[in-house]
């Protein structure tokens, strides 16, 4: 499924120092946008030191949370997953793709489409593996994988929300999951049955006071008694910052970049 809008590019490289904590010297931080109506959504790319293999790059796709928002272009790689490039970029495969959403935004409706036309732009740009395409986000942008996933369910190889939700949490109306059902008698079992089985790795922080983890414990159990290929690691010792510590595990990418789409998916 591909998303019709015009895409732009600027052609500004991020290297060396420029690049977020950057120890990879070969691999480059790229700068480029996609427009959706009149909105202009700078994008991030990290893009490998390791040649292409002879299927293309695998592509990950990286949506950040609430303090990143904004449209500078570079916020959204300071946190999370951005930090993990810096310090192990050398050795990561994936051409890597950070959207920035507008401030006060989620990842509903036009910015979930933004997403995916950054997925699209790279396609156009490098040489991609259309079966190992992921899917992964923090916090507020781990209620946009979700999204996103719902709006293109055929899109992604495996997914990885990191301290997200499904509902509000207490105080925060404005985090939910806009694309099912606002009268859901339960909004879990709902995604579930309305996800693909797409393979899922859920991690949250024990101590977490924002997104309290029962909303990924209820996305799980909804998921495995739905019949999805669904992991769940819970940090005892983490509060809302679960994302260093999940992306810092070896153990998710070699989950991660084992899992292919099925071709005639």
């Amino acid at each position: 499924m591909h998303v019709a809008m015009t895409l732009l590019s600027i052609a500004l490289s991020m290297q060396g120092t420029d690049a977020p904590n950057a120890s990879a010297e070969r691999a480059q931080w790229l700068h480029r946008g996609v427009q959706v109506g009149s909105t202009y959504y700078p994008v991030a790319l990290f893009v490998p030191s390791l040649p292409a293999p002879s299927d293309g790059y695998p592509v990950l796709l990286f949506l950040h949370g609430s303090g990143e928002r904004g449209n500078d272009g570079e916020a959204q790689t300071r946190s999370g997953l951005g930090p993990y490039l810096g310090a192990h970029g050398e050795e990561f495969p994936a051409i890597t793709v950070f959207p920035q959403a507008p401030a006060d935004s989620d990842w509903s409706g036009d910015q979930s489409a933004a997403a995916l036309a950054a997925i699209e732009l790279v396609e156009q740009e490098f040489p991609v593996d259309a079966d190992r395409i992921y899917l992964t986000g923090m916090s507020r942008g781990g209620y946009g994988v979700w999204e996103v996933a719902l709006r293109a369910p055929k899109r992604f190889a495996a997914l990885v929300p990191v301290c997200a939700g499904v509902i509000p949490p207490p105080g925060r109306d404005d985090l939910r999951v806009h694309a099912l059902p606002a009268d859901a008698a339960d909004p879990y079992a709902s995604l579930a049955q309305t996800l693909p089985k797409t393979p899922v790795w859920l991690f949250h922080g024990a101590l977490d006071d924002i997104i309290p983890p029962q909303a990924s414990r209820d996305t799980f159990a909804a998921l495995q008694a739905a019949g999805h290929p669904v992991h769940y690691t819970e940090f005892a010792d983490a509060n809302h910052n679960a994302w260093d510590a999940a992306y810092g595990s070896p153990a998710l990418w070699s989950w991660l970049f084992e899992q292919r789409r099925h071709s005639s998916d």
